[in-house]
């Protein structure tokens, strides 16, 4: 892909501490919310009657976590994506494709009246 092919030198850095803002953004949004109750009792169905994300489910807070998680995965592809290295043009040891040597026949037992260590 062409898009990604030359990166600016600052790119991955300016990414990284956006990533980082927004992992802190998504931590705190989180910590701010309030519980639903039933702690892990609601996982194993503690929580009679309920739906699986509860009946708060689209309100305003969870809308924008959901929002600031699918921002937070979508950096961490683009920043893997610009830091990845460059595919060389040398064959791959873990490509089948790659041909390998034949290994050379065993040399055979040596002639009579060689040389020998006197």
């Amino acid at each position: 892909m062409v898009l990604w092919a030359e990166v600016w030198p600052w790119v991955p850095a300016v990414l990284n501490v956006v990533l980082l803002l927004a992992g802190i953004f998504l931590i705190l949004l989180i910590l701010i919310q309030r519980g639903k109750g039933g702690g892990l009792a609601g996982a194993f169905g503690g929580s009679g009657g309920s739906s699986a994300f509860g009946s708060r489910a689209g309100d305003a807070f969870t809308r924008v976590t959901i929002m600031t998680a699918a921002v937070w995965i979508l950096l961490i592809m683009i920043l893997i994506r610009t830091t990845q290295p460059a595919p060389s043009s040398e064959p791959s040891v873990l490509l089948p494709d790659a041909p390998t040597k034949q290994p050379s026949a065993p040399p055979g037992p040596a002639a009579p009246g060689g040389e020998e260590g006197s």
